[in-house]
């Protein structure tokens, strides 16, 4: 083979290599950026949706539901979506669940906290106190 034949043979191996790694991390920011969307447009439907599976009321005067998105404190990409549930005032305080993520090597166990935060900025968390997790909508990026 010529010279030119394998660096144009070279060149299209890299272009594809190239393409299916940056395919993949574009699936990856469409993911979250579309959770993100989902969460912001269906919220009150999905909440609704949890509530009727859990058998849980809608109009209760003393505490509430919202489902916000989950975001992963190592990245800040938006990785699922969980349902919180806590006294009216305090629920409408949340706007995220920050998500900690770490392998405990003996057991061989992930283990993972979620911590409803009153912004959707990572690097500065502030927990809404009385609020829990009461359901949990988990996508794979």
């Amino acid at each position: 083979m010529s010279r030119r034949i394998k660096t144009f043979a070279l060149t299209v191996c890299l272009f594809a290599i190239i393409g299916v790694t940056a395919s993949a991390q574009f699936g990856s920011i469409l993911k979250a950026g579309g959770i993100g969307f989902l969460v912001s447009k269906f919220g009150r439907d999905i909440n609704k949706a949890i509530n009727s599976v859990t058998k849980t009321p809608n109009d209760d005067p003393v505490y509430a539901t919202k489902v916000v998105p989950v975001i992963s404190v190592g990245d800040g990409k938006e990785a699922g979506a969980v349902q919180v549930m806590g006294p009216r005032d305090a629920v409408a305080k949340v706007q995220a669940v920050a998500q900690f993520e770490t392998k405990f090597r003996p057991l061989n166990a992930r283990l993972r906290g979620l911590i409803p935060i009153s912004s959707k900025n990572v690097t500065d968390l502030h927990r809404v106190p009385g609020v829990g997790i009461s359901g949990l909508i988990d996508v794979k990026i």
